[in-house]
């Protein structure tokens, strides 16, 4: 388990804290979260990613890099360990939070909750570690300007967007700070919540907002099960979409094939041991059919993912897992030690501290794959309804009611793990962070249309392999 960052109920009081907070001024003024400073001896972004690539599967490697050259925004989203590398090298506010560790807008999204609500929050924790909360804030902010660069908006256009996200995570965070600790723990954003923001963008905005609300409603397991299935000499198993989803069967010799099932059971099995009792006898009553690797995103591509097909009553009573490889955080080299068992535990914990709400499915096993060697996995449900809006494509106003909601439920995040007082303190009620959030974000953009020329010119000469896919 982790150290927690937090405070003891009876360690500090209200006052104390903030007082930490505004401490933690003298250390970072809040308009100097502003500063970029690169310096000479930046590390190259592209040899970065290419040591990244040396733990992943190598013929999947080039679609992840064609992935990424298919605009500065794809790429920045692969690049998640070119930032940290960044954000590690300068100072910080050493207020600490669970990370997210990736908090771009796209991994912000919609899916169900156990009570069968549909919520909004969090949705990627791959890169999540304890570290300092302005990272995740700064991650977002300069996706923001980032996705409004290559959506052509104005610098003005940008700055309100960024403006928007740091203002309501500021803005929440004062709100957080005044809660009690299980309100705080209660709280959650459910779809009425983003169709209150959505409504502040007029009658439109609504309708749109409702439409992806009712599409995200059909993204389902019996969707996902219908599209990736089909039957093999009356058995069912997952359809092969080589090289984006590849079963098992023609991964292995035929030696090991005739062994496949107990492999596949054995994966389950070990898995089954992460989650607790009442949720292990659930997943007991499905049995193991199909396995399959699946090609997943933009950054986690060549991460080893695998789907595993599951059925309970019968063949139309299926179950969809993922499991996807947990590598360590981009951000563990420039943050303290935390001492998780596994990976693909630091990635469930650190998900279930900062979500309001997680699959009933989440867990995790240490496997060994087809390629011999002992991996760390976390595990969840392909698909439990899923909407994402679709930030590469919208206009300003659209953006920008996005970016509210990922500040807003980010700050919630942060103050799970975290000190909302100390946090609240040291933002402050004026603006002052959030115009600094603003100068960050651009001079971060620029710098990854910077680092994204570099790596179109090293695929252009081959240093860099591509794939499509």
């Amino acid at each position: 388990m982790t150290t927690s960052a937090f405070p003891r109920g009876d360690a500090l009081t209200p006052a104390e804290r903030a007082e930490r907070g505004k401490r933690a001024r003298a250390k970072v003024p809040r308009s100097q979260q502003a500063r970029f400073d690169p310096g000479q001896d930046r590390p190259d972004p592209v040899e970065v990613l290419l040591d990244q690539a040396v733990t992943r599967v190598p013929e999947l490697v080039p679609i992840r890099h064609g992935r990424m050259l298919q605009s500065p925004f794809r790429f920045y989203r692969g690049a998640a360990a070119v930032m940290a590398c960044d954000l590690g090298r300068a100072p910080h506010s050493g207020l600490t939070v669970q990370l997210c560790g990736d908090a771009h807008v796209l991994n912000f999204g919609l899916f169900a909750s156990p009570e069968r609500s549909l919520v909004f929050d969090v949705n990627d924790f791959d890169e999540t570690y304890p570290g300092p909360f302005e990272w995740d804030v700064k991650r977002l902010a300069a996706s923001l300007a980032v996705a409004g660069r290559d959506n052509a908006f104005t610098p003005e256009e940008r700055a309100a967007v960024v403006g928007e996200a740091a203002s309501a995570y500021r803005r929440r965070m004062q709100r957080l700070a005044e809660m009690r600790v299980l309100d705080i723990w209660y709280a959650q954003d459910n779809s009425e919540d983003l169709r209150l923001i959505a409504a502040q963008g007029g009658d439109r905005m609504l309708r749109r907002t409702d439409r992806t609300l009712a599409k995200a409603r059909t993204k389902d397991h019996l969707q996902a099960f219908a599209k990736l299935t089909h039957r093999v000499d009356d058995k069912l198993r997952i359809a092969a979409d080589p090289p984006l989803i590849v079963p098992l069967s023609d991964l292995i010799d035929d030696a090991a094939r005739t062994d496949q099932d107990t492999a596949v059971r054995g994966l389950v099995d070990t898995y089954a041991r992460s989650l607790s009792l009442e949720r292990r006898e659930l997943l007991a009553r499905f049995r193991a059919v199909d396995l399959a690797r699946k090609v997943v995103g933009v950054g986690s591509v060549g991460t080893r993912c695998w789907i595993i097909l599951l059925v309970g009553r019968d063949d139309d009573d299926p179950l969809l897992l993922q499991a996807k490889e947990a590598q360590e955080s981009v951000l563990a080299p420039y943050c303290a030690p935390a001492a998780y068992e596994s990976q693909g535990q630091r990635v469930v914990t650190g998900q279930r501290l900062m979500q309001a709400t997680s699959d009933i499915f989440l867990g995790w096993m240490r496997a060994t794959g087809i390629d011999g060697l002992d991996r760390d996995f976390y595990v969840r449900q392909l698909l439990d309804w899923k909407g994402a809006a679709p930030a590469e494509t919208m206009r300003p106003e659209g953006l920008r009611l996005l970016a509210r909601a990922c500040g807003f439920s980010l700050a919630r995040g942060h103050a799970r793990s975290g000190d909302p007082v100390a946090i609240a303190a040291y933002l402050g009620m004026a603006d002052t962070f959030d115009r600094a959030l603003i100068a960050f974000a651009e001079a971060y953009a620029e710098q990854n249309l910077r680092d994204y020329d570099a790596f179109v010119e090293a695929a252009r000469t081959g240093r860099v392999p591509t794939a499509e896919g």
